[in-house]
């Protein structure tokens, strides 16, 4: 039994997919880490939170409760990056998005043990979105799979200055309809918050890999800036300022947005 992939099913076209927001290191693991707070520091923070009314839509949602920093779900299993050029991480990262080490000298994964995360944690995680996918494919013509992620707004090691409040991946274009782009792109700006698509974010390996408009399954990536829904502190991240807690009420507003971004996923699949 594996408690630590979650799936809730629904009958809607739309599965929404939480790569980032788990937060669980097996011991071993976090024995030979140099933080377990730092291991942590970059987690979607509240994003399951913040969608919890997916399910009420109908939506079938998946979720790993794995930490990214021991395995990324949302990484190529080829260890090939997403963004040549740029500064990223990889699919069992070895510093945070600021660059510093998450491991003590000489306790990094190895290849062996890379590919043994691959097997306990990636590849259970895919086959459930595969299935997923499968079976909701069988029920409807058009599928919309949604990546729901965060972000702080600020990261110099990853982009200059703050990030938009939504950012949209759509693979330049590629991993879906154009009309489903300008729908999501619709609800962001009536909500009145700051978006972009395509810009720092075009979307993760999921998005990329699944996202086949013509065989019915349109992927789309929505990297949210924390700031839109808790607070952030002014200057670096410490274990005494970050993460802030989860508050209904400060979250609120993006909640409301996030609602018709959804229900503009779901408008276009029954179209």
């Amino acid at each position: 039994m594996m408690d630590w992939l979650q799936v809730t099913r629904g009958e809607a076209p739309l599965l929404v997919s939480f790569p980032h927001a788990g937060t669980e290191i097996p011991p071993e693991i976090e024995d030979r880490l140099v933080s377990p707070w730092l291991a942590r520091q970059d987690a979607d923070w509240w994003v399951e939170r913040l969608y919890d009314f997916a399910p009420d839509l109908g939506a079938t949602t998946v979720r790993t409760a794995i930490c990214r920093t021991v395995i990324d779900v949302n990484r190529d299993p080829s260890g090939a990056s997403l963004y040549p050029g740029q500064a990223t991480t990889g699919l069992c990262p070895t510093t945070t998005f600021d660059g510093e080490p998450l491991y003590r000298a000489g306790q990094a994964p190895d290849a062996a043990e890379i590919a043994r995360r691959r097997t306990a944690y990636f590849e259970p995680y895919h086959a459930a979105l595969r299935a997923e996918l499968k079976r909701l494919l069988e029920r409807h013509r058009t599928v919309v799979l949604y990546e729901a992620h965060s972000i702080r707004s600020h990261v110099p090691r990853l982009f200059e200055g703050e990030l938009p409040n939504f950012n949209i991946g759509t693979n330049s274009g590629r991993s879906c309809d154009i009309d489903l782009t300008a729908a999501v792109e619709d609800a962001c700006d009536a909500s009145g918050f700051s978006r972009v698509t395509d810009g720092r974010f075009k979307g993760g390996w999921t998005t990329r890999h699944y996202g086949r408009p013509d065989d019915g399954v349109h992927a789309i990536q929505m990297e949210l800036a924390c700031r839109g829904y808790m607070d952030e502190p002014d200057g670096p991240p410490t274990p005494e300022t970050w993460p802030t807690p989860y508050d209904p009420a400060r979250a609120e507003f993006m909640r409301g947005a996030l609602h018709h971004v959804l229900n503009a996923c779901l408008d276009f699949a029954g179209s």
